[in-house]
């Protein structure tokens, strides 16, 4: 392992895939705040303007075992050009579409390039370093997702608001073209890794050995995209005298500070430890959601939510590739993200639900329960996860 740390796990190829990697996320993630209110302004009614915004993550859902599977039989190489190509093409799209039917045609194409891309270079990135350091190389690649989630969207807001809609779409179009351009520079595509003699691969819809990192992801993910969604209506709706704004750009910062300091221990700490650090931080930090009353309270809940969701996000991602065979990495990426895809899907129904039928102070404290069923799960498959640190 020592040969390897340093020498070879930041090689121009990682560097370049994690650079696509964010200039594809940037483009997704720009286009998210800013998609309901455009398809109102081309007449869309506010439920079909929400069928829009909402169709993304129901297609991942059904698009995630597809792309798993034929990640494992072609060079990622290829797949991300295409995903590549079909974000670019859906967000032209945007720019150019006379109506609101149209757009979600659009929306659609996007939306099976963003499936693409986050599993073909989520494995893309995990071949090009040692089985040893997968850990190491998928926190860093948290960390472009992170960064994206959390700037993008404050950016696309800004230059909205300046240049409208469609001139805004553009800068988003322009980072995904950035993403094909940058991938025509890895020398290593990655090319499927197949044993000799092995029957024809069949169809699966999960790597089972990641499933139970599946639901684990989807626990975690629910308060993260409830938060996300509903965080500035319930401090309105509290009328909390607060910066919310800042509580995601705190997030990515202390967020990277820590994949910084960490970046040497994904590698090499359990999954439990992990675990229980993140069911902690869970706690804690939808308890002080629930209690906030000032821009501290907010602050340290930021700081939880750091390890409560974007540490141990890292630490799944990578324990569903280690926990698969080589030739399911594909597979297994996409596994892992059905558990986000889940977490995004249901999280703001759920969040629904509870704004509808229970006073707001409740809103966070009900999320609570999710912390007894992570530990429920993990001591279940808790000698198979643990186990995956050894899979190197």
């Amino acid at each position: 392992m020592g040969k390897n740390q340093g020498k070879t796990v930041y090689t121009k190829d990682v560097i370049l895939v994690m650079a696509a990697s964010f200039f594809f996320m940037f483009s997704v993630m720009f286009v998210t705040p800013l998609i309901n209110g455009y398809a109102i302004s081309l007449g869309a009614s506010s439920s079909f303007a929400g069928f829009v915004v909402g169709i993304m993550s129901v297609a991942s859902l059904f698009l995630r075992p597809i792309a798993g599977n034929i990640t494992d039989i072609f060079s990622k190489y290829r797949l991300s050009l295409i995903g590549g190509i079909l974000i670019a093409i859906g967000i032209i799209g945007y720019v150019i579409t006379p109506n609101s039917e149209l757009l979600l045609l659009f929306r659609l194409i996007n939306g099976t390039g963003f499936v693409l891309c986050t599993v073909c270079m989520t494995t893309w990135l995990g071949a090009l370093v040692p089985r040893s350091h997968v850990g190491q190389a998928m926190g860093f690649y948290g960390l472009m997702n992170a960064l994206d989630m959390a700037i993008a969207p404050a950016i696309a807001i800004d230059v909205y608001h300046t240049i409208g809609y469609r001139n805004s779409f553009i800068l988003a179009a322009v980072a995904s073209i950035l993403m094909i351009i940058v991938i025509q520079f890895v020398e290593n595509h990655a090319l499927p890794k197949v044993k000799e003699n092995k029957p024809k691969k069949k169809f699966k819809l999960i790597q089972k050995n990641a499933f139970p990192v599946t639901i684990l992801t989807a626990l975690f993910a629910i308060p993260y995209f409830i938060t996300q969604a509903d965080i500035v209506t319930y401090a309105e709706q509290k009328h909390l005298d607060i910066h919310v704004g800042m509580y995601f750009v705190i997030y990515a910062i202390v967020l990277l500070v820590l994949r910084i300091v960490l970046k040497n221990f994904f590698d090499t700490v359990r999954f439990g430890v992990w675990l229980y650090a993140a069911a902690a931080s869970m706690f804690f930090y939808l308890f002080m959601l629930a209690i906030m009353t000032n821009d501290l309270m907010m602050g340290l809940a930021a700081i939880g939510m750091t390890v409560g969701y974007g540490i141990i996000y890292s630490v799944l991602q990578s324990t569903a590739l280690l926990l698969a065979p080589l030739e399911e990495q594909g597979l297994a990426s996409s596994t892992f993200y059905m558990g986000i895809d889940l977490g995004m899907s249901f999280g703001p129904i759920i969040a629904g639900f509870i704004d509808t039928y229970l006073p707001i102070q409740y809103f966070y404290l009900v999320q609570l329960i999710l912390v007894p069923l992570v530990l429920i799960v993990y001591f279940v498959y808790r000698k198979q996860l643990n186990g995956a640190i050894d899979q190197h």
